[in-house]
């Protein structure tokens, strides 16, 4: 029993290797056109043989690659063959053949390991499709129209063709620069290095298909070389050049001067900034920004000037201090850095004495006669808008003669300011004005209000009364009233 169980493996055995061999050996193929796979009269042009192939029998031809083991391949194939270039060959007597695809009682079927055994050449069309770097040559037989594939050979990728796009190619410090590879071809990765002026390399960036952007930026000026380059799906680099250069705009130096440091009575008085002195090394000043700040960090005024010499004339309604500071901008837009040298800190003054004289006429007590009077003296700020002091002395000539005579006056006066409006009194001396009366003290009142007002200088309409102080001076024989222009200067 145990022999017979022996016999039987061993006859299986054998039968299974004469099968694999049965199946290996190559089928001689000695003659074409009974197992027609598309049935193709007469020499039809290449182009009207793809069209057939493709459009009419697509389904017939997946199945048949499927059969094959070639089912991956259909997809390329049917693709490649509406645009294969066809040419007119041959396939020698013992030429082999992986497979080929035919028809049998209607039904698609594959032959393997062929060898045409015929008695003269084969004639066929040959083509060539590619997929995933491989070539596979097929042919078609002329009389027939069935589908063989011949050989299957290895295919060199196409080299990687770099492609560099930078924009901006002029730019300011760490102003953004966008790198651009998206049009290199055949690149399975790419990479982009950045050197500076001396050959340094200052920044590496690799980049794939899928993302083939980088966007970067420059911390310092000058020249910069970015060269590129890819590497194909065999890791072979592009040959082609691939760089590009990149120039970082060197921003403007400020400079600032100013026409008063320190402001000493320049309320009032225009002050002068000027940039003008600035400069740019690789272009030109177009435009300075200046601005004025309070000594609490305040904006309090501001100006831009967009034409040489980059002049701003200021004049200050208020004493205090200040801080000037200056931009300047080049012509490709680059901004200058805060500095020293264009940031100046300065008080300005409001001037508080002036020289002041001051007319009218005046009429004296009696028949109220009419004089002209004439005073000098000296006019002071004790708090500047608000309190004043003013010291005068002169004479009054009458316009009539005897008894009346020439008298000398003076007075001595604080005046409280609201705006343009004053008014105050102090005393005052006057001399007599008739050899019968007397001269003495008197109390002086006056109220006015200012013309004009230039810090610098003042003008002044005043209405002044005098009154006698004490004694045996009588309000009656020596009271005044005056109307004066009192100028300050």
């Amino acid at each position: 029993m145990r022999n017979k169980k022996l016999l039987t493996v061993f006859i299986i055995l054998l039968f299974a290797v004469l099968a694999v061999n049965t199946y290996a050996q190559t089928t001689k193929l000695k003659r074409i056109g009974s197992y027609t796979f598309v049935r193709i009269r007469g020499k039809v042009p290449t182009q009207e043989v793809m069209k057939t192939l493709a459009d009419r029998y697509a389904a017939d031809i997946k199945y048949g690659f499927e059969l094959a083991g070639y089912g991956d391949l259909y997809l390329p194939f049917i693709d490649q063959l509406k645009t294969a270039a066809f040419k007119d060959t041959q396939i020698a007597v013992g030429d082999q053949i992986k497979w080929m695809l035919f028809r049998s009682h209607g039904k698609v079927k594959v032959a393997k390991n062929i060898e045409w055994a015929g008695r003269a050449p084969l004639e066929v069309f040959g083509f060539t499709v590619e997929k995933d770097y491989k070539l596979y040559d097929f042919i078609i037989p002329k009389p027939c129209g069935n589908i063989a594939l011949v050989d299957v050979r290895d295919a060199a990728p196409p080299l990687a063709v770099c492609d560099l796009a930078i924009t901006p190619l002029k730019a300011n410090v760490n102003d953004p620069i966008t790198i651009d590879m998206g049009n290199t071809k055949n690149a399975k990765s790419m990479t982009v290095e950045i050197y500076d002026a001396q050959g340094n390399r200052v920044a590496t960036q690799a980049l794939t298909p899928d993302s083939p952007k980088w966007q970067t930026k420059f911390d310092k000026p000058g020249e910069y070389a970015v060269k590129a380059s890819a590497l194909n799906m065999a890791g072979i680099g592009s040959t082609n050049p691939c760089e590009a250069k990149v120039y970082i705009n060197v921003p403007p130096v400020c400079k600032l001067w100013t026409s008063c440091l320190p402001c000493e009575d320049y309320v009032g008085r225009p002050i002068t900034f000027d940039a003008s002195g600035s400069t740019d090394p690789d272009g030109e000043i177009v435009k300075a920004a200046f601005e004025l700040t309070d000594v609490a960090g305040k904006v309090v005024d501001s100006y831009t000037a967009t034409q040489k010499p980059f002049l701003w004339e200021k004049i200050f309604q208020a004493a205090g201090t200040y801080t000037i500071s200056a931009t300047v901008f080049d012509n490709d837009g680059a901004v200058s850095a805060a500095s020293d040298a264009c940031r100046l800190t300065f008080e300005v003054t409001q001037k508080r004495f002036f020289w002041l004289m001051e007319a009218g006429p005046l009429l004296a007590k009696g028949t109220y006669t009419t004089y002209g009077f004439l005073r000098g003296g000296m006019f002071y700020w004790i708090t500047p808008k608000t309190l004043s002091f003013i010291l005068s002395a002169g004479g009054a000539i009458p316009s009539k003669g005897d008894p009346w005579k020439f008298m000398f006056l003076a007075n001595a006066l604080l005046n409280v300011h609201a705006g343009p409006a004053f008014f105050g009194g102090g005393l005052g001396y006057s001399t007599k004005e008739q050899n019968v009366r007397k001269s003495g003290l008197d109390i002086v009142g006056n109220i006015g209000v200012d013309v004009f007002n230039k810090y610098t200088s003042m003008g002044s309409l005043f209405f002044e009364f005098r009154s006698p102080l004490g004694g045996d001076r009588t309000f009656d024989d020596h009271h005044k009233f005056a109307l004066g222009f009192r100028m300050l200067f």
